[in-house]
């Protein structure tokens, strides 16, 4: 059996599933729309295809066409937009929640009331549309520090860490009185700020059956030792044991099964990759938010300790068949995965510098450099295109010579104004060894 896979995304988490696709003996070829150029030149059986992927007919008819066996789908927009209801619509079946599903992520208040009606652990809050009354509730919480969000979708910003009440007030009127955020910040959710250690426990799950994946921690802020502003991510690593066996345990229980049964309880039968973004506090975890699918960085490093064929593991999720496969993850290594970025990220992205030095890591087979904002320049040159440019990922057997092995191929990668964490694991190191 060979089959025919489309990955819709264009970025590193993109790049790494259609790598771990592509070692599979059950995928004849994998196609990522739009894909780009490091994906194109993934495997022989990997390639790019401009597809708008906004036009869920014409993909669905494109996808019969070329008789593509599963769809997997990389960012959150399309799954709360409804990619899959479409896709499914028309018989082809998906590894991805329906639009229903995806508001686990794509809204925040419905999914704090969710996570309240289950009993899934997570920080109080209140739900505000009304900017005097969001800010009344602040000066009179009886938390000392509080986190603002803006419901919706707003490509991954939208969320403010307040320093005090001042500032919390100012970030309401920001989303909900200058509409920051557009229609993502029509409802804006206030929170009691948690303290502790935040690490990312993703899953996959057929809707039934909980599969987790082991723990990974993402570094959001631009500069060594977590200085500078929030970003996408500056790089991740996988074990992280900053979460306890026992931790992880209630983790599954109380949090990603919970949250399944719940959905399935709501009518929703959820497909998928469900990512739980913890705080692990002295109380034990708790849940600052879900997310509808991979994430990025975590991706990257997850994949490279993924040892089960990961179309097995997608297509059994579509299929609800997932309790007859067994998740197996190489537990005697480590991987970090470190991200290169590009002059005046976050703020901005400079394009079409020239990259340089590529050829020198790809000679170790335990480090790939995954692509996330590259493209084809001038002689054929790879060229910047976009704030994050490249994560390079290393796989040891010690999460110290992973991060060690990681930030030496980064820094032999080359191109005017690059920027890259050297610490990225760090925080782990004395709970490691």
């Amino acid at each position: 059996m060979s089959e025919n896979v489309l990955v819709i995304g264009s970025g590193g988490r993109e790049h790494a599933l259609c790598w771990k696709l592509a070692e599979s003996p059950l995928v004849k070829r994998v196609v990522c729309a739009p894909g780009s150029v490091g994906i194109s030149s993934t495997k022989d059986n990997v390639e790019s295809v401009e597809l708008d992927v906004k036009d869920f007919p014409a993909l669905a008819t494109w996808c019969k066409d070329n008789s593509i066996d599963l769809v997997v789908v990389g960012p959150e927009d399309p799954l709360a937009n409804g990619i899959v209801d479409a896709l499914q619509a028309k018989g082809i079946k998906c590894f991805g929640p329906t639009r229903a599903g995806a508001q686990i992520e794509a809204n925040k208040d419905w999914a704090k009331k969710f996570m309240q009606k289950y009993q899934i652990p997570t920080a109080r809050y209140k739900s505000f549309t009304d900017a005097d009354a969001a800010k009344e509730f602040i000066r009179s919480a009886p938390y000392s520090a509080l986190v603002v969000k803006a419901s919706g979708l707003a490509a991954g910003k939208g969320v403010v860490v307040a320093s005090s009440k001042q500032e919390a007030c100012q970030a309401v009127d920001e989303i909900l009185t200058e509409a920051k955020y557009g229609a993502a910040g029509e409802v804006v959710v206030v929170e009691e700020l948690l303290e502790g250690e935040e690490v990312s426990v993703l899953a996959f799950t057929d809707g039934e059956t909980v599969s987790m994946m082991p723990p990974a921690q993402d570094h959001k802020r631009i500069g060594d030792g977590d200085t500078g502003p929030n970003t996408g991510g500056m790089g991740a690593y996988c074990p992280c044991p900053l979460i306890t066996p026992e931790q992880l345990a209630d983790v599954k229980d109380q949090v990603l099964q919970r949250a399944v049964d719940g959905l399935k309880a709501e009518g929703i039968k959820y497909v998928g990759v469900l990512y739980a973004g913890l705080m692990v506090t002295k109380a034990g975890p708790m849940t600052l938010e879900f997310n509808c699918r991979f994430g990025d960085p975590e991706t990257q490093v997850l994949m490279m300790l993924l040892e089960t064929d990961l179309y097995r593991i997608m297509k059994a999720c579509a299929l609800g068949t997932l309790k007859e496969v067994q998740v197996k993850w190489n537990t005697g290594m480590s991987a970090v995965g470190v991200v290169i970025a590009s002059k005046g990220y976050p703020e901005t992205s400079t394009k079409g510098c020239v990259i340089s030095g590529l050829s020198q890591v790809s000679k170790d087979e335990d480090i790939v450099v995954f692509h996330s904002g590259v493209a084809r320049g001038a002689n054929d040159s790879l060229v910047t295109a976009g704030g994050r440019v490249l994560l390079v990922a290393a796989k040891r057997a010690s999460l110290r010579t992973a991060a060690s092995s990681a930030t030496n191929a980064a820094a032999s990668i080359d191109f005017p104004g690059a920027q890259y964490r050297k610490d990225i694991a760090r925080r782990a190191f004395s709970n490691s060894e």
